[in-house]
């Protein structure tokens, strides 16, 4: 499967408008849906939210240019919400998995998709 298919799986779930996939460091964009293109800045300061959250925590969690409340930051998982919205960054062996969820999708289950994926990842040494 093409790192391409796992984006397209997030976003063909309804809970997911938008997904990348980057390497574990942040430097390399390996997939992402056509509407969602992250600034270098952007996917650094997640990939460095992993294992130290101060910078987000005392700045919020920016995606596409917006500023997101930091609702969660530990090794594994960073989420976000502004308004009704949110993203969701899990981190996995050698990648780093990001998905917005639109207003009208309950974070529960947005957050549930792209923590399952990122288990099967993981589960494939990825």
């Amino acid at each position: 499967m093409s790192w391409q298919a796992y984006t397209d799986n997030l976003v063909s779930s309804g809970k997911i408008d938008k997904a990348a996939l980057y390497s574990r460091a942040g430097d390399s964009l390996w997939a992402q849906s056509s509407n969602f293109q992250l600034d270098p800045k952007e996917i650094t300061g997640i990939a460095k939210g992993y294992d130290d959250p101060s910078d987000l925590q005392a700045h919020g969690l920016h995606v596409q240019g917006q500023k997101y409340m930091l609702l969660r930051a530990d090794d594994r998982s960073i989420y976000g919400r502004l308004d009704a919205e949110g993203v969701v960054a899990v981190r996995t062996k050698q990648a780093i998995l990001i998905a917005h969820y639109p207003a009208g999708v309950v974070a529960g289950e947005a957050t549930t998709v792209v923590e399952k994926l990122a288990d099967y990842l993981i589960s494939v040494n990825y």
